[in-house]
Order: C-alpha cells, then structure tokens, then sequence
C-alpha cells in the first residue's frame, strides 16, 4: 500500500473570535473562523483580490489544550499559524437534509499577532499546547519570507 498525506498550513486572519464548546462527554472544542488571501494581476493587468475562509476545528485532547489557549488568548483579527489536516463530515440536519462540511483539525498554533497589534512570532504558555515549539526552536522571525503573502486587506 502506498503512502498518502492530508496535511494542511495556513496562515491568516480569524474573523470572528473563537467558538468554545463542551461536547457530552466533556472534551472542549474551539472553532476558529481563518481568512486567508490572495492578489494578482488579471490578463487586462487589472488586480484581482480573493479572500478564502476556513472553518478550523481545536480539541482538547491526548494531552493538547489547543482549545482553551484558543478560548483564552485568540480574538477577532488576530494572526495565526494552523498545521492540521482536512476533514469531511457528513450529517443529517432536523429537516432529514445531508449536510457536508468541510474542516481543517489542527493540531499546531501559533499566535502570530503580538500584544501591540504588530506581526510577530508569539507561541502558546509552555506546556500549554500540543504542537508548540520548543523554546529557542526557530520561529517566523526567522523565516521573514513566510510572512510575505500580500493579504493586508482583509475585512477586519
């Protein structure tokens, strides 16, 4: 059998602030709305602009408390950094309608907004949160070019 990969890195804009929620068998869930962005010039030369939004799924779980450094340290317009992978549900809603979503499960954030508003590499408390690098591990400081994409125009 072949090897496959659903691996997922964004770096963006929340929209709105986290959405916490506790599931029946008390796991904390955050979702987290991401804005990422894109320009180009047309055939006409014209600048084009398109705006993508994700729907991003934060669990506490196996030791990770991704939700609650969502749920005490994100807020709208914040930067962040997601690693996760894609997922597809399928669900029947009150109406007997299919419904389909689609998702990104993270399993890595960083908090890439500083405390003055300004773009700079920001992790969660030690211990915090699954994913999160090691102090003295390289950051986006270090990587300026990664920063680079042209999305400084998002509606927030």
């Amino acid at each position: 059998m072949s090897r496959s990969l659903n691996k997922v890195q964004l770096i963006g804009n929340l929209g709105r602030d986290p959405e916490i929620r506790t599931t029946a068998n008390g796991s904390k869930v955050a979702t987290l709305s991401i804005a990422t962005g894109r320009r180009w010039n047309n055939q006409a030369g014209e600048q084009q602009e398109k705006t993508e939004w994700h729907r991003v799924i934060l669990w506490n779980n196996k030791g990770s408390g991704l939700a609650d450094v969502a749920e005490q340290y994100l807020k709208k317009g914040d930067r962040v950094y997601i690693e996760g992978r894609i997922d597809y549900r399928t669900w029947e809603d009150r109406e007997g309608k299919t419904r389909y979503s689609t998702e990104i499960v993270g399993r890595e954030l960083l908090m890439l907004s500083g405390r003055g508003g300004g773009v700079e590499a920001e992790t969660a408390p030690a211990g915090v949160a699954a994913g999160s690098p090691a102090p003295g591990s390289e950051s986006f400081k270090d990587f300026p070019e990664a920063l680079d994409e042209e999305d400084d125009d998002l509606p927030f």
